[in-house]
């Protein structure tokens, strides 16, 4: 099986992640969307959110797990759930410039590839930071995220998005 991981915080996703993984499960058997925790972050919603609207936005895509990535390094994760690759989303040369550095140290750590996909040209403009922002200041991003983080940021915490129970990855 071709397995590949999409790693991010994804505080909050939206529809540039939602593109590049739906392309990436079009390439491997089974993306994992790895939703991770950096501590030196703050972040607007909690880990139990982040997995509750990645799944609720994710659920009708056969080949598609969302799950906590946990602590520790992205390439002892892949290397503990049988990741091939790892799928990092390019928005532009400085996206490359970022990634690139960690994509081989990945490599030379567990032998991991990145496989980089340009994002669609609708959404080069779209960052998490930028989603917040703008909604913050009043502004519609409704045509920016998904349903499930829409109804999140208008406050709704209905049951398509109450807090689910966060199970550690499988080791």
């Amino acid at each position: 099986m071709r397995r590949a991981v999409c790693p991010g915080s994804f505080d909050p996703i939206h529809k540039g992640h939602i593109e590049v993984i739906a392309r990436a499960a079009g390439l491997f058997d089974e993306v994992i969307v790895a939703v991770s925790t950096n501590y030196a972050k703050q972040y607007r919603f909690t880990l139990s959110e982040r997995l509750h609207m990645a799944t609720a936005t994710f659920s009708a895509i056969s080949g598609i797990l969302v799950e906590p990535m946990g602590e520790g390094l992205l390439s002892d994760y892949c290397h503990d759930r049988g990741v091939s690759a790892i799928v990092k989303g390019l928005r532009s040369s400085s996206d490359f410039d970022y990634e690139l550095p960690m994509a081989t140290m990945n490599r030379q750590l567990s032998g991991v590839e990145t496989v980089f996909l340009p994002g669609d040209s609708r959404y080069l403009h779209l960052s998490s930071t930028l989603i917040k922002e703008v909604h913050a200041l009043g502004g519609d991003v409704a045509d920016f995220v998904p349903r499930a983080v829409m109804r999140r940021l208008q406050g709704d915490i209905g049951p398509d998005t109450t807090p689910v129970t966060v199970v550690p990855p499988r080791r």
